[in-house]
């Protein structure tokens, strides 16, 4: 069985949607049809019984109203069959004895003489044709033939007089067959510019002569066949639209997997600028993140297996010449031992401080920063000098003399990030170079806080590698990354460090030319202002 994967799931809901929709179209639109045929075929149907609006206009213009018509169903039958009506009484005058148009001209033997005869021996010229409405009428809807070929036409279920009535101009029932006026048809009696009634046709409730069915059938059949092939079309579409949306999903998920596998190189390609060309966008860069990533850890792990390597190398040949005989254990063996067996510890100690979770062995106590960053100075003073580096700490005796800034941190991870940074700059910064440092406290205005500034001389950080400073594993290829300078764990410790204070600790160019750090960190309530 073929895996039910999203973008078949999408092409389903849609297929599903689309047949729905087709099919209550369709649906609709037959029944539409079968409810409004009755509608049009009754207006064409009352408008070819002008000859009998005509009547009742006469009738009204001879009695001046409709009384002598209202509920008078004998009048209006004798309206309907026109002036046959007359001659069916045995009428003598010669005016009622007229047959109506479309009786007095059906078939080649109507004739007679009258004044109206004009052809020799007073016969009457040919009959004219027949009148409108007997040639548009279904034969059904035809006017009443005379008495002798079938008692009454009028009485029968499919007659269209069963479906007609008159109201006047307010729409109040005068005579023949009562009918909602909101589906009749309607056609107008007018006398003068005034309209004075209606006559009125209701539609035909259902379908009963073959023409009626054949004509629904065919056009079902076209409102079927059109719907097929908008479903058809429909579904063509959706399957490419469908293709089309979730082929950069499954390029996502091969190249996952390939990362997965450790393919870190993999890239998808990047089309548009929608929602899934942003997806593509992130995933490539979470993998170039993770191919960088994976390569500043291999370049760590052969720099701290060097690391490691040379105080283990130094101690083990001091070890070999002791067991050789070539040295004597004495006291300048035992400092060059403790000496590599301190680095080892310090690089060990970097190692695992970058390892770990900045707030997890934090002991927060009340710490006075600018006597732990004296501390370090003092520490390191002697080496500054062996360099030639002049170190610059006038603004911390300055703020010193005037108040002594208070935070609540950790003593011993605040003063191992200002060892780091001393340590940064012994082994960065060119012999004979400058180190200044710069401190400030902020009022309540602006935080109460303490800033700190580390600017030492050349050389600088080229500008690309700024935001990568303080990553862990991260070495830069320029000239303050030296031999021996370090595993690249310093910058990213002290950055744990002040971030687990509630501090920053950002670096950008000095204007001495090398690197500038600035600490910030938030003093505590208590602290002096």
């Amino acid at each position: 069985m073929p895996r039910l994967t999203l973008s078949r799931k999408i092409f389903l809901a849609l297929a599903a949607l689309l047949i729905v929709l087709l099919l209550s179209f369709a649906g609709l639109s037959i029944v539409a049809l079968q409810r409004g045929l009755g509608s049009y075929v009754a207006e064409i149907e009352i408008r070819r019984m002008d000859w009998l609006s005509q009547l009742l206009l006469k009738h009204y213009a001879a009695n001046g109203d409709w009384k002598k018509l209202q509920g008078n169903d004998d009048a209006w039958h004798r309206l309907q069959m026109g002036r046959l009506a007359a001659v069916l009484d045995g009428a003598s005058n010669a005016d009622e004895r007229k047959l109506p148009p479309w009786y007095e001209n059906r078939g080649p033997g109507g004739g007679g003489n009258g004044p109206e005869g004009g052809g020799e021996n007073g016969s009457r010229p040919p009959p004219p044709p027949p009148s409108p409405q007997l040639e548009l009428l279904p034969r059904r809807f035809a006017p009443p033939p005379p008495l002798w070929f079938f008692p009454d036409p009028r009485e029968a279920a499919d007659s269209i007089y069963q479906r007609l009535g008159v109201v006047d101009a307010h729409g109040a029932h005068v005579v023949g067959a009562k009918i909602d006026q909101e589906n009749a048809a309607r056609l107008p009696i007018r006398h003068g510019r005034s309209v004075v009634g209606y006559l009125v046709l209701a539609p035909m409730q259902g379908l009963e002569s073959e023409a009626d069915r054949a004509f629904l059938a065919r056009q079902s059949g076209v409102i079927a066949l059109t719907g097929l092939c908008g479903l058809a079309f429909a579904l063509m579409l959706s399957w490419l639209l469908a293709r089309r949306w979730f082929r950069p999903i499954d390029e996502l998920t091969q190249a996952a997997q390939d990362v997965a596998r450790g393919r870190l190189s993999t890239r998808v390609a990047v089309r548009g600028s929608d929602e899934l060309a942003l997806l593509g966008k992130t995933f490539n860069d979470m993998a170039q993140r993770l191919d960088t990533v994976e390569a500043s850890r291999r370049a760590w792990l052969a720099d701290a297996a060097h690391e490691l390597r040379t105080p283990l190398a130094a101690m083990r040949a001091e070890i070999e010449a002791l067991q050789d005989g070539v040295r004597t254990f004495d006291e300048r063996t035992a400092l060059r031992l403790h000496r590599q067996v301190i680095r080892l510890g310090q690089l060990v100690d970097d190692l695992r401080s970058s390892m770990r979770e900045p707030q997890s062995d934090l002991l927060t106590t009340a710490v006075f920063p600018l006597s732990l960053l004296k501390e370090a100075l003092d520490h390191t003073r002697d080496r500054f000098a062996a360099r030639g580096i002049t170190v610059e700490r006038s603004a911390i005796d300055r703020v010193s003399a005037q108040a002594q800034p208070m935070i609540d941190g950790d003593a011993h991870r605040l003063h191992q990030v200002f060892m780091n940074l001393l340590e940064n700059t012994l082994a960065y910064t060119d012999a004979g170079g400058q180190l200044r440092i710069g401190a400030t406290v902020d009022g309540a205005w602006t935080g109460n806080s303490l800033t700190l500034h580390f600017d030492d001389s050349a050389p600088g950080v080229p500008e690309p590698e700024m935001p990568r400073l303080f990553d862990r594993l991260f070495r830069g290829e320029s000239s303050r990354s030296r031999e021996l300078g370090g595993s690249g764990l310093g910058l990213s410790i002290c950055r744990a460090t002040i971030e687990a204070h509630g501090g920053t600790i950002d670096a950008q160019a000095s204007e001495l030319g090398g690197l500038r750090v600035t600490i910030t960190l938030p003093l505590s309530r208590t602290a002096s202002p």
